[in-house]
């Protein structure tokens, strides 16, 4: 269809309906054929012949691109809230704390019990309020606590 007959079966003016459709025309949903005085619009059947999955497919460039900037982003919140291996103060950000609690925990080995008092001895060594971070890390599944002992969760060795 042209613009101005989209625009009078879906009540819109045609300078609303032209930019949409030139946003479907970008994203690959539409594409257009001048036609005598007219620019055409047709629906992309490729597009829409395709599974959801092939549409949100992400190529392992891409999955490498993100990672890079994941890591880098890691780093920069560790180069920020470390100095000299003490943490300066405990984000409020839950990702940054998470990342924070992530370089804390690399401080314990997987599958060694701690007692409370040795938990509090690792992280008293980081950082002043080890209550604090011993009560988060517990809270964002990091370590586990059964007992009044502390053990390093799985996805953390």
């Amino acid at each position: 269809m042209y613009v101005e007959l989209l625009a009078e079966r879906l009540d819109l003016s045609a300078s609303t309906v032209s930019f949409h459709l030139k946003k479907l025309e970008e994203a690959g949903l539409v594409y257009s054929v001048k036609e005598q005085y007219y620019i055409v619009y047709h629906l992309n059947p490729d597009i829409l012949k395709s599974t959801l999955h092939d549409l949100i497919k992400v190529d392992d460039v891409d999955t490498n691109v993100q990672e890079k900037r994941e890591e880098n982003y890691r780093n920069n919140v560790i180069s920020s809230f470390f100095k000299y291996g003490k943490l300066k103060s405990i984000p409020v950000q839950l990702k940054k704390k998470k990342i924070v609690l992530e370089e804390i925990a690399k401080n314990f080995e997987y599958g060694k019990t701690y007692s409370e008092k040795e938990v509090n001895l690792i992280i008293a060594d980081i950082h002043d309020d080890f209550c604090t971070i011993r009560r988060d890390m517990v809270s964002e599944k990091i370590l586990t606590r059964e007992n009044g002992y502390y053990t390093l969760c799985k996805n953390n060795e």
